[in-house]
């Protein structure tokens, strides 16, 4: 009678690192590195008390750069602005406002990323190229809006 051992699969050497660690295992460098720059997360959000369903709007923080995608002061935006939610992988599942598109909601949900995203395809451009992200597509800054009511005026007929 021959005798086998149970082969353990092994990731080929090459594969990327969103495919073989959870959130909970990656570096801060791949952690960080797994945002696409697409902005959406920066948006004010309203959400149907009766529902639960989420209404992006066009208006992004205060911090928010609207030509780079990306925040003017990522290291203190906690500080900066008190409402802003620190990403983490023990918190991602639970924020269901996350974009449909967000690479820490495809990689928690076992996912893969999109052909567009920069640890695919290798350039940060192409999200905005996909029109994935938000730029050109902002209205206004919360800083601009002084009436919970008046983001009513800027909520988006979808998801951008």
């Amino acid at each position: 009678m021959a005798h086998f051992e149970a082969a353990i699969a092994m990731p080929a050497p090459d594969t990327p690192f969103w495919k073989v660690k959870t959130l909970a295992q990656m570096s801060a460098e791949e952690w960080e590195s797994l945002c696409d720059g697409c902005g959406k997360c920066c948006l004010s959000k309203i959400e149907d008390e009766d529902t639960g369903e989420i209404l992006y709007t066009s208006v992004a923080c205060r911090l928010f750069d609207a030509g780079t995608c990306r925040c003017t002061d990522y290291p203190n935006r906690s500080r900066e602005v008190p409402d802003c939610v620190t990403l983490s992988h023990a918190n991602i599942s639970q924020l269901h406002w996350m974009p449909k598109t967000c690479a820490y909601r495809l990689v928690s949900e076992g996912r893969d990323l999109y052909p567009w995203h920069h640890l695919v395809c290798g350039d940060r451009e192409a999200v905005h190229r996909a029109r994935v992200s938000v730029r050109g597509k902002i209205t206004a800054f919360d800083t601009e809006l002084s009436e919970p009511e008046d983001y009513f005026d800027h909520v988006l007929a979808e998801e951008p």
